[in-house]
């Protein structure tokens, strides 16, 4: 099995920055990829970014390319995901999410196996 934990979800206005963690324990060997995924109140839970484990191929939705970066730290086992010029729509619980299938990318929040407890962002007008 794999546990994810996040962190550094918070509170910032419209046009800030915040830097999410997720942090990757247990089987991590048998990890393909690493994603972000959002969800919103009222609304399905939706793809933000992801990363491969090891080869560092990166994809991201349309909505966050040019201001959300994704990268990982293999000494760490951690994939981070870089929050700039965030907007009031960014506002949701984010959640970090893996899979173990040789599959790239994927982006339906069903493909991913392993799941975080997810970490609350709020971006203010």
């Amino acid at each position: 099995q794999v546990q994810l934990v996040e962190s550094g979800g918070g509170l910032v206005q419209a046009g800030g920055s915040l830097r999410l963690s997720c942090a990757a324990s247990g089987r991590t060997f048998s990890l393909y990829a690493v994603g972000w995924f959002r969800q919103a109140p009222g609304k399905e839970r939706e793809f933000v970014a992801a990363t491969t484990w090891r080869a560092a191929y990166t994809h991201s939705a349309d909505s966050v390319k040019g201001r959300f970066t994704i990268s990982r730290n293999d000494a760490e086992n951690t994939v981070s995901l870089q929050m700039n010029s965030l907007k009031p729509e960014d506002t949701a619980v984010y959640y970090c999410a893996a899979y173990s299938a040789v599959a790239w990318p994927r982006t339906g929040a069903y493909e991913y196996a392993y799941w975080g407890q997810g970490t609350q962002v709020t971006v203010s007008s």
